[in-house]
């Protein structure tokens, strides 16, 4: 039942009151008889709704991705019955969530076995979280969403806490973007594979630590992580990808996606785990509009880049033919190389400038002599006007 419809049967007023309340108490109340909500799908989209209003930011600094972000990026990776999905920092499990429903939507028939339903209830959703609120939230989460026992734990991903390696066919992610961990804290593990602090590169590290061979990752990342070039880490883990992984896009975002929260400058990595190179050539587009306003109100408007996104990455043969002057592009790897890894996007793709046609410079000059001669006649009739009087 769409939310439209639960607002006409009486739940609006309840979501409406209850989003100002704290975590715990949102559980409370769709725990409560006298609401009658005992269908999950209902309480699926009355969470949902909670969600997108519920003001709750993680202990970390962390903020809700947009779910038709969200959307999209489950869209271009396709999670099926029997794989291992993982979000190392779920939040809210958005991601894992739309995971789900995906699945739900794809493979309803499979899922009318006993023992496919089993394996979609404990076998293929994993996730990690810090703040036991988001964690309280994001397993709630799930529980309305049919997925009856998520792998989801109290853990940080980037310590030795977690042993994830070579486990999971995908990761769907928007790690925390700011901050960085004591090196003592941090695994040695994502050391190795990138020497940094900086969460956002060891979040990379960890995905590439933690992906089987031929698992496949879409996260979300700081502009940085494609164009910094002050620290060495930052050119490490981009040579990492390009080099010994399959990097296959890069969709740039616009930086008013994540408003009114922040106006962070971010773009969507994909790639494939291969340990084995196989980066010929990589995907850009340059994402305009996501279907709503770029401010902070974020109304819906017309304009939205995300359908032709998904028919464009589904049908990259016809890419060929676009050049850096259009909105999507592929970019060779000697491009990347010769541009010391190097990823952004003003790097590649450029823009057409309409030579202005002007009249000659006497021309001009002439026509303002005119316009002068003009100018002075009219005054000398004004004035003989107002002497007549």
């Amino acid at each position: 039942m769409p939310f439209e419809k639960a607002v006409e049967t009486g739940y609006g007023a309840f979501i409406t009151t209850l989003h100002k309340f704290y975590p715990e108490k949102v559980v409370r109340g769709l725990d409560d008889e006298d609401l009658n909500l005992d269908n999950k799908e209902i309480m699926g989209d009355v969470y949902e709704y909670l969600l997108a209003k519920l003001s709750v930011n993680g202990t970390n600094g962390q903020f809700r991705t947009p779910r038709h972000i969200i959307n999209m990026m489950v869209e271009l990776m396709q999670p099926k019955l029997g794989e291992k999905i993982c979000d190392p920092a779920m939040g809210s499990a958005g991601f894992l969530m739309e995971s789900a429903k995906y699945i739900l939507k794809n493979q309803k028939d499979e899922l009318n076995n006993k023992e496919n339903r089993q394996i979609f209830n404990s076998e293929i959703f994993y996730g990690n979280e810090t703040d036991p609120d988001m964690l309280r939230i994001g397993t709630m989460n799930m529980t309305l969403h049919e997925v009856s026992d998520p792998q989801i734990y109290y853990k940080n991903s980037l310590t030795d806490d977690n042993k994830d390696e070579y486990k999971y066919d995908l990761i769907l992610a928007n790690p925390p973007f700011s901050g960085s961990l004591d090196a003592n804290d941090l695994s040695k593990s994502l050391r190795d594979i990138c020497p940094s602090k900086s969460t956002e590169l060891l979040f990379l590290a960890l995905f590439l630590r933690s992906l089987k061979i031929g698992g496949r990752c879409a996260s979300i990342v700081p502009v940085g992580v494609v164009n910094n070039t002050n620290e060495k880490a930052y050119t490490i883990i981009r040579k990492e990808l390009v080099e010994n992984q399959r990097l296959k896009a890069i969709i740039y975002l616009p930086s008013e996606v994540f408003k009114p929260y922040s106006g962070v400058q971010t773009a969507i990595i994909i790639f494939d785990k291969t340990n084995n190179g196989g980066t010929d050539k990589v995907w850009l587009y340059n994402m305009e509009s996501d279907g709503f306003s770029l401010d902070d109100k974020r109304n819906e408007v017309s304009t939205n880049d995300i359908p032709d996104i998904i028919e464009r990455f589904f049908n990259l043969d016809k890419e060929e033919e676009r050049t850096p002057y259009d909105k999507s592009f592929f970019i060779s790897k000697q491009d990347i190389v010769d541009n010391n890894y190097v990823l952004s996007l003003n790097k590649y793709q450029k823009r057409k400038i309409v030579k202005k046609e002007y009249r000659p410079t006497a021309e001009i000059i002439k026509s303002i002599y005119d316009l002068e001669e003009q100018f002075t006649a009219l005054m000398n009739e004004i004035s003989k006007g107002m002497g007549e009087q």
